[in-house]
């Protein structure tokens, strides 16, 4: 995908990795989140603002498509684009081995909004200059 929106690069640690030696599966969705999070302070949007604002914005499905393999002290970029869809907001995120540019995974995060208790119909996305 050339459309990519933001990409950042980080670094596997010791500890994120299972007896096998590879990164858990669970941890690759704190990469995705840090990814997004890194993603909205760079359109000076605060995920934290908005929560005390009382705009929730929360993940409602996760799809995660292993494709290979991350090892310790693994360098590697999480890429990003998005796309509305009905009252969700979609990044499509993938994450590729900074050493052989090598796809690792791609994911498909679905997001929701609600707006003081209540969910929205995604009018927030429109207004957040994504």
């Amino acid at each position: 995908m050339q459309d990519y929106l933001f990409e950042i690069q980080l670094k596997v640690r010791d500890y994120e990795c299972d007896i096998q030696g590879i990164v858990n599966n669970a941890v690759y969705q704190s990469y995705l989140e840090h990814a997004r999070h890194e993603y909205l302070q760079s359109k000076s949007i605060s995920f934290k603002q908005l929560t005390e604002e009382g705009k929730m914005l929360m993940v409602s499905r996760i799809e995660m498509d292993f494709k290979r393999s991350l090892t310790s002290g693994d360098s590697f970029l999480v890429k990003l684009k998005i796309a509305r869809q009905g009252i969700k907001l979609i990044f499509f995120e993938d994450i590729y081995r900074v050493s052989d540019q090598a796809l690792c995974l791609k994911a498909k995060v679905e997001v929701i909004a609600q707006i003081d208790g209540k969910l929205t119909r995604g009018e927030i996305f429109d207004t957040l200059n994504l």
